[in-house]
């Protein structure tokens, strides 16, 4: 088959890792892709967000299937564009993408189905988000509605915290229309969960666990990010907890979005806070999480490219997916400054040490070549270092000391990613 991949994170890299190994795979792009990546495939010039450029090429390239990484393109409609083209893609349609691209669409959707979830309320205008933030228990969650890149979330301790995040999304738009529309909601106390399950429409697949860790700094500090580091599995995923995020979570809202007329197909990535009331939804993203892919795609030992077929033509039912017994770790190496300003284009050195350690692998997020032959720094997440190990620990000493060997004096990472998992 020929494949194109669209996205250029870390991410995609991952895919474009697990797809080229593939048996069925004969040509395999990417765009726009990355340094990385192009050592997977080749990595072709569209914007993500170009939904006529990558349904013209994929005409043009006669492309047999579509992954589609990120979730801009798929709240665009390019799931729809491609199918009226004749060409079949793994993710969502834009009307089930609604799922990621509107907070207050999958919070309404949790109350009218009775999905564990958060209190909240929606709000149009500033005035009324402030009232009711003045009458709420503190702390609260402040979202802007829409896509925001993983940022558009505050939690504010106080209640100055709190207007400020009003003023900032809704007053100053610094998440453009996203911030349009806000959904507050009460702050729920617990461990996070990502959860992801592979879903044709009408059944679910669950997948691994992972945990991911989205404050900048260590011990959980500084601002959210879009993830620092991710590890699978978490050893808070049991057996019965899993059944009962699949009964209570995942399959109701499979069943509701079939009901709306909004089949779900893609992956359902959960991101769950474990209560003491037991586990409730905080967001639904609609794709694969990044960086907790990195870790799983090292855990799949089953062909990935069948499994998204198998969600695309609705033939989940049959399928199963084999895994590592072992643990996988990864590292997010960002530029210094991120998730705020931070400086393009400073040189990264050592990849070739790291490429001859055992069990590691480093995926490219934004990284670029220069016309010297150069890696370049381009992003905000830049690398994920990953290795597996027989536990989180061991996986764990293998990823820091490929993270030691790289020399990239302009970046920073967490030192203390899976120390949930460690200390259990």
């Amino acid at each position: 088959m020929r494949i194109l991949v669209v996205g250029g994170g870390g991410r995609e890299h991952a895919l474009c890792w697990a797809i080229a190994a593939s048996p069925l795979t004969s040509k395999l792009f990417c765009a726009p892709g990355n340094a990385g990546i192009a050592e997977e495939a080749e990595c072709v010039a569209i914007a993500a967000e170009d939904v006529e450029g990558l349904t013209r090429f994929s005409v043009e390239q006669k492309i047999d299937f579509v992954v589609v990484g990120p979730e801009a393109p798929l709240v665009l409609g390019l799931v729809d564009r491609l199918a009226a083209a004749g060409i079949k893609a793994f993710g969502p349609t834009a009307a089930a993408a609604a799922l990621e691209g509107s907070k207050g669409f999958m919070k309404d959707l949790c109350a009218q189905h009775g999905i564990p979830t958060a209190a909240y309320a929606r709000f149009t205008e500033p005035g009324p988000a402030k009232a009711y933030v003045a009458g709420h228990a503190l702390p609260v969650v402040v979202k802007a509605d829409g896509l925001a890149a993983g940022k558009g979330v505050v939690i504010a301790e106080t209640l100055a915290e709190a207007m400020a995040a009003i003023d900032s999304m809704m007053g100053d738009r610094v998440f453009g229309e996203a911030g349009a529309a806000l959904v507050i909601e009460e702050f729920m106390a617990g461990e996070e969960l990502s959860f992801f399950a592979l879903v044709d429409g009408k059944t679910a697949l669950p997948l691994i666990s992972a945990q991911d860790h989205k404050r900048a700094g260590d011990g959980d500090t500084g601002p959210n990010t879009g993830g620092m580091g991710a590890y699978s599995p978490a050893p808070v995923a049991t057996a019965v907890l899993e059944a009962e995020i699949m009964g209570s979570i995942i399959q109701p809202t499979v069943t509701a979005m079939a009901a709306a007329g909004r089949p779900f197909k893609g992956v359902l990535y959960a991101g769950l806070m474990l209560t003491k009331a037991g586990p409730k939804l905080l967001e639904y993203n609609t794709r694969f999480g990044d960086p907790e892919t990195q870790p799983m795609c090292l855990r799949l030992m089953s062909d990935l490219l069948p499994a998204l077929l198998a969600s695309a033509d609705g033939a989940l039912d049959k399928f199963q997916l084999r895994w590592q017994p072992k643990a996988a770790l990864t590292v997010v190496m960002a530029a210094e400054g991120y998730p705020g300003a931070y400086k393009k284009g400073t040189e990264i050195r050592g990849l070739e040490a790291v490429a001859d350690m055992a069990e590691v692998k480093v995926f490219h997020a934004g990284t670029r070549r220069a016309a010297d032959g150069r890696l370049l720094a381009e992003g905000g997440r830049v690398l994920g270092v990953s290795a597996l190990g027989q536990d989180v620990a061991e996986a764990r000493e293998r990823a820091y000391r490929a993270v030691d060997a790289i020399d990239w004096p302009e970046g920073f990472c967490r030192r203390d990613i899976g120390w949930r998992a460690i200390a259990r």
